[in-house]
C-alpha cells in the first residue's frame, strides 16, 4: 500500500482503541470529549460576523468528536470479550452521551448558529451545508433547547438516565444465554453438520443454546416437539424476570422526556422528525401494511393447519397426538412451513446448505460488491483486532483507500447476540476514513467438531443485510460535514439499502457466482436455486404479519402514559390480534426485543424501508449482476448519504416519487 494517495486523511486506526486497557480507554474518551468542549467554546465565542460556515465546522467538530468515541464505545461495550473492558464502554458511552445532550441543550451555542444561519441568507452556504444546519437547528429546537433552565436541566438528566437504563436492557439480554438439554435422540431431523457439531455430554444429553447458530436449525428441524417447545419458551424467557422492571423504566422515562419536550407520548416525538412525519401516520400504516398482507396470510395459515391435521392424521408424533388438533403452536410453524415447501415445491431447506459454508459466502460477497460498486477489499492481516475471530478489511476505490470495516461474525459469551453494523468512525472528506464493524453471530468459521460451518439461507440473506448498511456508512463518508456522512439520513430510510442488498441472495445467476458446494465445488444448480426462491415465497404473509406485531407493540408501548401498563398483557393482545399464534402464558416476548433500545417506538421502520427497497429494486430492470444500474444506485442513494432528504435521494434514482405498487406486486405474487 506504500505510495497510495489518500485525499489527506489519516490511516484508518479507529479500532486500536479497542485493543487497549480499559484505563486507556476510558483516558481517549474523556480526550475526545475535551476536544468536544473546545470546539464548542470557540463556537461560542465567535464574533458577530461570523459565518455560518465557520458555526458549522465548529458544531461537526464537536459533535463528531464525541460521536465517534460514543461508537467505538458501543463496539466495546457489545463485542469485547473482557468484562472490564465492556463495563468501562458503557460507562465512557453514558458520558459522552451526557455531553453530547449537554451541547445540545445550550443556549448559547444555538444562538450563534441560529445568529449564522439568518445573517448567511440563502445562497452562501451549498445546498448540503443548507440542508445539515436547518436539520441541526431543528435537532436543537426537537430536543428542548427553547425550554426554561430547570426544563433542561431536568431534560438532561432524563436523557442520561435513558442511557443508562437502556444499556442495562440490552446488557440483560446479552448476558442472559439459555439453553435446554435434550437426548441425542431429539436432534432428529437436523442436518449431519448440525449433529456433528452437538455431540452429548458426559451425562448423554446434547446441550442447545438460545445463540442463534444453535437455535435457528434446531427450531426449524427438530422432530421432537417436546424439545422444540421447551427451546421456543426458554428463547422467550432471556432477560425475564430483570427486564420486566427495566422496561417500566425505560417506557417511564421516555414519556416523562416527551412531555418536556412539548409532545403527548414517546411515539409522537421520534416519529416527528421521520420521513413517516407523526404517530397517527406509523400506526396507519402499520394497519394498512397488516390489511394488504391478510389474504395471503390466511392462505398460509390454512396451509399450515392442513399440513398439521394431515401428519397426526397418519400419526406422525412430530406435531403431538389428535388433542393437538387447535390452534397452531409457534413452535410448530417452522418445521410446518418447510414440510408444505418440502411438498409443495420440491424443496428442503436442509438441501441448500451445503453450497453455503460461510467462507464462501463471505468470499462471494465481497466479489459480488466488489464488481457492483466498483471498489476493492484487501485483508490487513496486522490491523488491530479486540478479538482473534476478528478480520479487518481496507477499501479501495481506483488505487485510493476510501475506508476500512471489521467482521466480528461468530457467537462468544459476553458479546451482542443479534446482527447489526456498528460505525466506529464517521467520515469526513480530506479528514477522516469511515470504519465500521459487523457484529453478527453466525456459525463458523468451523464447527466444534472441525467439519464445514454451513449456513442457513436466512443467515445469507442476513449477512447481506448488515452489509448493505455496511457498504452505506463506507461509500457515503466522504462527505463535507461528519453530520453528513454515510447512514445519517432519516431513520425510516435508513432500512432501505440493506434490504435492497438482500434481494441479490435470491437471484439464481448471482447465487451461481458463490455458491458451491463445500465437498465437491459444484455451482448451486439452476434448477435448486429457482425452488428455493419459489419455496420462500410461502409463509411471507405470515412473516408480514409478524412483522407488523413487532412494529405495533414498539408504538403501542410508547403511545401512552405507560404508568400501571401491563407490558405483558399489551404484548399478548397485539400478539393476537397480528399473528394467529396466541400468547403463551409464562413467556416475555417483550423484555428480549432487544430493538426497544435503539428504535423504541419505530420498529415500523423495516417495513417502511422494504416498501421503499422493493422500488428500488425496479430501478435494475431485472439483471442483478449489471454494473451500470448498480453505479447509478450507488451515486444516488448511498453516495450522498445524509447530505439531501431521502425522498429526494429515491426520486434521483428512479426518477419519480417512491410509490406503494412493487410492494404490493410483491406479497400479492
Amino acid at each position: 500500500m506504500k505510495g497510495l494517495h489518500f485525499s489527506g486523511a489519516p490511516a484508518p486506526e479507529a479500532a486500536r482503541l479497542l485493543t487497549a486497557t480499559p484505563a486507556r480507554f476510558t483516558a481517549a474518551a474523556q480526550e475526545a470529549m475535551e476536544r468536544a468542549r473546545g470546539a464548542a467554546a470557540r463556537l461560542e465565542a465567535l464574533p458577530q460576523g461570523a459565518t455560518a460556515e465557520q458555526a458549522l465546522s465548529l458544531w461537526d467538530e464537536a459533535t463528531a468528536s464525541l460521536g465517534d468515541a460514543s461508537a467505538q464505545a458501543s463496539v466495546a461495550r457489545n463485542a469485547h470479550p473482557d468484562r472490564a473492558m465492556r463495563s468501562a464502554a458503557e460507562e465512557c458511552e453514558q458520558a459522552l452521551d451526557a455531553l453530547a445532550t449537554a451541547l445540545s441543550l445550550d443556549r448559547a451555542i444555538y444562538d450563534v448558529l441560529l445568529r449564522a444561519d439568518q445573517a448567511a441568507g440563502p445562497l452562501p452556504l451549498d445546498a448540503a451545508s443548507r440542508h445539515y444546519l436547518t436539520r441541526t437547528l431543528r435537532d436543537f429546537r426537537r430536543g428542548g433547547v427553547d425550554r426554561d433552565e430547570p426544563s433542561r436541566a431536568r431534560i438532561q438528566a432524563l436523557s442520561e438516565e435513558l442511557v443508562r437504563i437502556g444499556q442495562e436492557f440490552s446488557r440483560n439480554i446479552r448476558e442472559d444465554v439459555r439453553h435446554v438439554r435434550v437426548a441425542p435422540a431429539e436432534l432428529a431431523g437436523l442436518p449431519e453438520d448440525y449433529r456433528r457439531a452437538h455431540p452429548p455430554g458426559a451425562d448423554g444429553l446434547v446441550r442447545i443454546s438460545t445463540d442463534t447458530p444453535d437455535y435457528v436449525p434446531f427450531i426449524t428441524y427438530s422432530e421432537s416437539r417436546p424439545a422444540r417447545e421447551a427451546l421456543w419458551r426458554v428463547y422467550r424467557q432471556r432477560a425475564h424476570p430483570k427486564n420486566l422492571e427495566v422496561l417500566g423504566r425505560l417506557l417511564s422515562c421516555r414519556h416523562q422526556l416527551a412531555g418536556l419536550l412539548g409532545h403527548r407520548s414517546w411515539a409522537a416525538h421520534v416519529t416527528e422528525d421521520k420521513m413517516i412525519g407523526s404517530a397517527e401516520a406509523a400506526q396507519a400504516f402499520i394497519e394498512k401494511i397488516a390489511e394488504a398482507a391478510a389474504n395471503r396470510a390466511a392462505r398460509d395459515q390454512a396451509a399450515l393447519v392442513a399440513e398439521r391435521d394431515a401428519a397426526l392424521a397418519r400419526g406422525d408424533e412430530a406435531f403431538g397426538g389428535v388433542a393437538d388438533a387447535g390452534p397452531l403452536k409457534p413452535w410448530d410453524a417452522e418445521l410446518l412451513k418447510e414440510r408444505v415447501r418440502r411438498r409443495t415445491h420440491g424443496f428442503d431447506a436442509q438441501s441448500v446448505r451445503p453450497w453455503f459454508e460461510f467462507g464462501r459466502v463471505q468470499e462471494g460477497l465481497l466479489g459480488l460488491t466488489s464488481r457492483l460498486f466498483g471498489i476493492d477489499y484487501r485483508k490487513i492481516e496486522d490491523a488491530p483486532v479486540w478479538h482473534p475471530q476478528v478480520t479487518c478489511f481496507d477499501v479501495f476505490e481506483a488505487g485510493e483507500r476510501v475506508g476500512r470495516f471489521y467482521l466480528d461474525l461468530h457467537p462468544r459469551e459476553g458479546k451482542y447476540k443479534h446482527a447489526a453494523q456498528f460505525t466506529l468512525a464517521s467520515g469526513k472528506a480530506g479528514a477522516r476514513l469511515p470504519e465500521a464493524a459487523l457484529i453478527c453471530n453466525f456459525p463458523g468459521p468451523v464447527t466444534a467438531s472441525g467439519g464445514p460451518a454451513l449456513l442457513e439461507h436466512s443467515e445469507v440473506v442476513t449477512f447481506f443485510h448488515e452489509f448493505g448498511h455496511l457498504l452505506h456508512h463506507l461509500l457515503g463518508g466522504r462527505a463535507r460535514w461528519a453530520g453528513l456522512s454515510g447512514v445519517r439520513t432519516e431513520w425510516d430510510f435508513v432500512e432501505a439499502p440493506s434490504q435492497l442488498l438482500e434481494e441479490w441472495c435470491w437471484d439464481p445467476d448471482v447465487l451461481a457466482t458463490f455458491a458451491r458446494h463445500h465437498s465437491t465445488g459444484e455451482a448451486l444448480p439452476a434448477e435448486l436455486a429457482r425452488k428455493l426462491r419459489a419455496a420462500a415465497e410461502f409463509g411471507k404473509g405470515l412473516g408480514v404479519r409478524q412483522q407488523m406485531f413487532y412494529a405495533a407493540l414498539s408504538l403501542a408501548l410508547h403511545d401512552r402514559d405507560p404508568d400501571g401498563l401491563d407490558t405483558t398483557a399489551l404484548t399478548a393482545a397485539l400478539q393476537g390480534r397480528y399473528t394467529p399464534f396466541q400468547y403463551v402464558p409464562g413467556t416475555y416476548f417483550q423484555e428480549s426485543f432487544g430493538h426497544l433500545e435503539g428504535y423504541s417506538a419505530i420498529y415500523y421502520t423495516y417495513m417502511w424501508s422494504l416498501v421503499i427497497a422493493k422500488d428500488l429494486l425496479t430501478g435494475f430492470g431485472g439483471d442483478l449482476l449489471a454494473e451500470g444500474p448498480a453505479r447509478r444506485y450507488r451515486r444516488a442513494i448511498l453516495e450522498p448519504g445524509g447530505s439531501r432528504p431521502a425522498a429526494a435521494l429515491v426520486k434521483e434514482f428512479l426518477g419519480r416519487e417512491t410509490d406503494f405498487r412493487a410492494w404490493q406486486r410483491w406479497i400479492d405474487g
